[in-house]
């Protein structure tokens, strides 16, 4: 139940926001599988370009000698038209399976971030996760695409009781964000009742790991206390996270592609939260340095703690688990950090 589906001889995945964190180590994942990649990002200006286009180069370096197994497109998901001339070029025959779709999935990672951001431009955060989700939706509806992976969020379980599981009724969103999300998900189930349309609704939980965006806490952190300078805390530090290691996610992303009917998973570390404070201690122990900390009220749109039931995850992803501990994952992310001193200069 867990193999990837595949409906033609080689797939070929379109995969949205693959410049991102995540879409860029889904990228890969699905190229090491010998998976061909179409990947759309519009690179936007969220954060610092060059980062993204660090990720994209390393995606090209794994690609030397594999011919056509990855093309990149500069497109918006806002942008239908755009996206409907990607799904036209993508149309194929194969003799053997009469196969016409453009692709054997969709996984859909582009999307706006961040809960505090979203407060201060509610709009892009609906034209994007929302309206955005529904093109994918709608070209896939015309062209035959059976099989979308949606990238979610664990910001849906505020204030509800923890381990948070799938079938806890996420109807309070406290966020523009989150709710651009289950927007998003309400959509893909539209979708997948009206037209067939098999759907893995992803809930991701506090992503991190070498090359992560720089408005996440662990890419501030490492900076902020390698640079000496006073790391922003919100709260007490003694709030926690199910902190998960980005090669985790992306392993879970790509096994999602599985037929599944319609089905909500979450992703998450699962071996229980990890306090802010716990964090900023290893940064201090791997690099060697101690962090000045400048305490600030708690953000009423965060989340005290998140912790996540994965077994189902397990079960109906053949076996996924996460294999990577938060000590290894920071200490990672902190080497990643040393050795790209020069590209993280001036990223905010």
């Amino acid at each position: 139940m867990g193999d990837v589906a595949m409906n033609t001889r080689v797939p070929k995945v379109l995969l949205t926001g693959a410049a991102g964190f995540i879409g860029s180590k889904v990228a890969h994942n699905l190229l090491r599988r010998g998976i061909k990649v179409v990947a759309v990002d519009n690179l936007n200006d969220y954060y610092d370009p060059r980062l993204k286009e660090h990720r994209l180069a390393q995606i090209t370096q794994l690609t030397n000698g594999l011919e056509r197994s990855f093309e990149f497109h500069k497109i918006d998901i806002e942008d239908i038209v755009g996206l409907r001339k990607l799904f036209l070029g993508n149309i194929t025959e194969n003799v053997e399976t009469v196969d016409k779709a453009p692709f054997t999935a969709v996984i859909n990672l582009a999307a706006r971030a961040g809960v505090r951001a979203s407060m201060e431009n509610p709009f892009v955060y609906q034209t994007t996760n929302a309206n955005g989700t529904l093109n994918l939706l709608e070209l896939m509806r015309e062209f035959g695409v059976k099989k979308f992976v949606l990238a979610s969020t664990s910001s849906l379980y505020a204030g509800l009781p923890m381990p948070f599981h799938e079938e806890l009724p996420v109807n309070t969103p406290i966020s523009p964000y989150a709710a651009s999300k289950k927007a998003a998900e309400m959509m893909a189930y539209s979708y997948h009742f009206l037209y067939g349309i098999d759907v893995s609704v992803l809930r991701y939980f506090t992503v991190y790991g070498p090359a992560g965006r720089p408005d996440m806490c662990m890419f501030r952190f490492i900076k902020w206390i390698d640079q000496g300078e006073a790391l922003t805390l919100y709260g007490d530090g003694e709030q926690t996270r199910d902190f998960t290691y980005v090669d985790d996610i992306a392993e879970g992303t790509v096994r999602a592609m599985c037929p599944l009917g319609f089905e909500v998973i979450n992703l998450g570390g699962g071996r229980g939260p990890t306090s802010l404070i716990y964090v900023i201690n290893k940064i201090e122990e791997y690099l060697g340095k101690k962090a000045k900390i400048n305490y600030h009220p708690f953000h009423k749109a965060d989340l005290k703690e998140t912790m996540a039931d994965i077994k189902k995850a397990g079960r109906i992803l053949n076996g996924w688990r996460p294999l990577v501990s938060v000590d290894d994952g920071i200490k990672n992310s902190v080497e990643w950090y040393m050795q790209n001193r020069d590209l993280v200069k001036g990223l905010c």
